[in-house]
């Protein structure tokens, strides 16, 4: 299962990851909640990966991306 979750969800990831953008950059309200959900994939990505370099950015992104719904919320 890991070598599944190692060699095919980069692909998921990278297309949430666009399309988050893309909603964000068209001022979409639901891009942030794309963002955060995207970044329990990385989560699970990091871990079975064991690239724990990327866990920094991933705890910050899930900061960012919970403060702009936030902010985008009101």
């Amino acid at each position: 299962m890991t070598h599944l979750i190692a060699d095919y969800l980069p692909w998921l990831l990278s297309a949430i990851t666009i399309w988050m953008t893309l909603l964000a950059g068209n001022m979409h309200k639901s891009a942030w909640l794309v963002g955060l959900g995207n970044q329990g994939l990385w989560l699970i990505w990091i871990v079975a990966t064991g690239t724990w370099g990327l866990i920094p950015l991933n705890i910050a992104l899930w900061v960012v991306y919970g403060r702009n719904h936030l902010k985008w919320s009101k």
